[in-house]
Parts: C-alpha cells; sequence; structure tokens
C-alpha cells in the first residue's frame, strides 16, 4: 500500500519509469558525496557514470572507491568478486555530452550554489534524452528551486544521500511539480541502494536530518563565536553528555567547511553571519575539512578520536 499524498498533475503515463528501466546512472560531481553515491549504484549493478568538469578529481575518487571497497570486504559486506564487478560498472567522463548519452537516471552532487546547480541541470537537460529522470542531491535547496532549469519539473525531485555507507539514509522530497511515480519509484530505487528511505511531505529546506543538524551546528558555532568555550570543549560537551563518537566541529569537517559556509552565508541573522565568518577564514585558508586534511582538526588522525580527548 503505498502512503503518499498526489500533488494531482496530470501526466502521460508512457512516460512512467519502473525500477527495472533504470540501467545506467549519471552522477554529475565527482566530491565527497557524489564518488560514494556513484560507488553504490555500480554496487547495485548499475552501469554508472561520474561526470565532473575537473578530471583530477578522478584519481582522488577512484582512491576513495578501493578504500570503500576493501571496508566492505572486511566487514563482509562485499565478496572481493562482487568488488571487482563493481569498479568494472563505473567511467569516468569530463565530456558533457559522453555523460548523458542514453542515461536513464541522474543525481547531481555538485557545489551548494543555487546559481551553479541551475546552469548545470539547464546544461544537462539539453543533453539527457526525455525518458532520464533527474534528481538533486542538494544538502538545503529546494526543488522548486531547480526544477523548471532542466526543462521537465515533473521528472525532478531531491534525492539526498547522507554518508551512503555509514549514515545510510536517503531523503526522497518532491516538489509540488514532481510527478507522483516519480517519488514513488526513487522510495524503492533507495531500497535498492541499500538504503533507508524517508519520505519528505512538504518541502523543507535542510529535510529531516539536516534541519535537526543545523540547529545543532549553529548552536555550536554561536558558542564558538561568542568565545563562550573552545572548539574542543564543545565538541567534548557533545560527545561526553551522548556518548557520540564527535562532536559538532567534527561533524562540521566530514560535512566540508564549503558546504557549511555555503549555507550558513544565507542566513541573515547576526548569529549565523558571525559563524560563517569564521568558516570562511577556514575556507579562504583552503582548509576545507577532512577532504583536504585539516580544518577545525588535522587528519587522518584528528584529536578528537585520541584516547583522553573527552576526558580531557
Amino acid at each position: 500500500m503505498r502512503l503518499f499524498r498526489s500533488y494531482g498533475l496530470p501526466h502521460n503515463d508512457k512516460e512512467e519509469m519502473k525500477l527495472e528501466d533504470i540501467n545506467k546512472v549519471l552522477i554529475l560531481g565527482s566530491g565527497t558525496l557524489g564518488l560514494r553515491v556513484g560507488l553504490q549504484c555500480a554496487i547495485s549493478g548499475f552501469d554508472t557514470v561520474i561526470y565532473d568538469i575537473n578530471e583530477k578529481a578522478f584519481d582522488h575518487a577512484i582512491k576513495e572507491h578501493s578504500g570503500i571497497l576493501a571496508m566492505l570486504i572486511k566487514n563482509g559486506k562485499l565478496s572481493a568478486e562482487a568488488a571487482e564487478e563493481s569498479k568494472s560498472r563505473i567511467s569516468f567522463t569530463s565530456d558533457p555530452e559522453l555523460a548523458a548519452d542514453d542515461v536513464d537516471f541522474v543525481n547531481e552532487s555538485v557545489i551548494e550554489n543555487l546559481e551553479i546547480k541551475r546552469k548545470v541541470w539547464t546544461q544537462f537537460g539539453l543533453l539527457c534524452p526525455e525518458k532520464t529522470l533527474f534528481t538533486t542531491n542538494t544538502s538545503y535547496l529546494l526543488g522548486s528551486q531547480l526544477a523548471d532549469a532542466c526543462g521537465r519539473p515533473e521528472r525532478f525531485c531531491n534525492f539526498h544521500f547522507h554518508d551512503v555507507f555509514y549514515s545510510n539514509v536517503v531523503d526522497v522530497m518532491p516538489h509540488p511539480a514532481t510527478a507522483t511515480w516519480v517519488y514513488q519509484l526513487l522510495m524503492d530505487l533507495g531500497r535498492k541502494l541499500w538504503q533507508t528511505p524517508i519520505f519528505v511531505q512538504k518541502e523543507n529546506s535542510g529535510y529531516v536530518f539536516n534541519y535537526m543538524l543545523l540547529a545543532l551546528i549553529g548552536a555550536a558555532g554561536s558558542l564558538r563565536t561568542m568565545d563562550v568555550a573552545t572548539i574542543q570543549d564543545i565538541d567534548r560537551s557533545w560527545m561526553g553528555n551522548f556518548k557520540m563518537d564527535m562532536g559538532p566541529f567534527g561533524i562540521l569537517d566530514s560535512v566540508g567547511l564549503e558546504t557549511a559556509w555555503h549555507i550558513t552565508n544565507l542566513m541573515p541573522d547576526k548569529k549565523s553571519q558571525a559563524f560563517a565568518k569564521l568558516l570562511k577564514s577556514y575556507v579562504d585558508a583552503g582548509k576545507l575539512g577532512v577532504k583536504t586534511g585539516e580544518g577545525f582538526y588535522k587528519y587522518p588522525d584528528p584529536e578528537y578520536k585520541k584516547e583522553g580527548f573527552v576526558s580531557g
């Protein structure tokens, strides 16, 4: 039984896709999240193309893929043979026409900037075949801000992943013009991709988890910018009270400080702007978090993972 509300928009049933119609997947952006989504698509049996304008990013993605697959094999979640088969299903390209050729499904993970995302969707809306289903992995932007750019808003929906392999939740959030069959299909696709699908009934910036996380991150940022406590003590407080492996600033390093800055900088209140200024100082210094080896902490052995960090 489907527990979805319909927006009541007419659409041609002949244009509907089923899960078995999705064979070729295109991932736009090979950053931290895009490379993980692409790998999971390949593991799940889809021929997967990862597109990026920066070919140098592919070397990093391939290295990350090898590390993730090794972890999955070690944990007994994947056989060595299946891992090799997964790698064989992935290709990389910086050629947009080649990337879009005969693609059934697109998931976009480019920089969290409305203007850039709209340009990307305008470009690929023209290149992709009529059958293509469009999804965005944006952290906080709404589908209604992006969907018209692709030219087929009824086939556009937010499909937002978290860590993919550790935090395996995917948010399915339609905008008012999304065809009913699209988000019903995405719920099924989420399960095929080893994720727990969460249906977001109403457009909401930050979906469900990110909406809650933003409150935590914002509070932590205010505590730091108001000089109430150090970064380490703020994290210690969270980790010690909730018995967590990392605190809000460790989480920020995992998310990426440039992503956090783009989001925070859009908020007009003084506390958010003060925190955005702090984040920008790290971004300008090239300290983006885990991906660059340094953010609020240094990696791969951050201070918060060392014995005795919480106890001081």
